[in-house]
């Protein structure tokens, strides 16, 4: 069986506008243990997202550990994570983690 190639994980903390601090210091308690990138925090659905969200650009040698943070850490947030292999669509419908309740993504932007 061949398998892609992961080059990171992408882990989104969803948030509606409330809840953008509790999402903040997440993000930067993560990004103070872990060598994680912290991207812009959006207030309104952007791309396949659903609802406010900030993405964490996760090297895949440490998702594990990220992963057991942000489960035991991320309160009532719900954070979606994915592989990223190059393959958009399968990296947001089959090579996908959610921590909380999943929510419908806007795949439409990958046709």
């Amino acid at each position: 069986m061949t398998e892609p190639a992961i080059r990171d994980f992408h882990a989104h903390i969803y948030y509606d506008p409330p809840e953008v601090e509790r999402a903040r210091q997440l993000a930067a308690a993560v990004q103070a243990r872990f060598p994680v990138a912290v991207g812009h925090f959006h207030l309104r659905p952007v791309g396949p997202h659903p609802r406010g969200s900030v993405q964490l650009t996760v090297p895949s040698d440490s998702f594990g550990d990220v992963a057991q943070f942000l489960a035991l850490n991320r309160g009532d947030l719900t954070i979606f994570a994915h592989a990223e292999t190059g393959n958009d669509l399968a990296d947001h419908t089959k090579h996908v983690i959610w921590f909380g309740r999943s929510e419908r993504l806007d795949l439409t932007i990958f046709d």
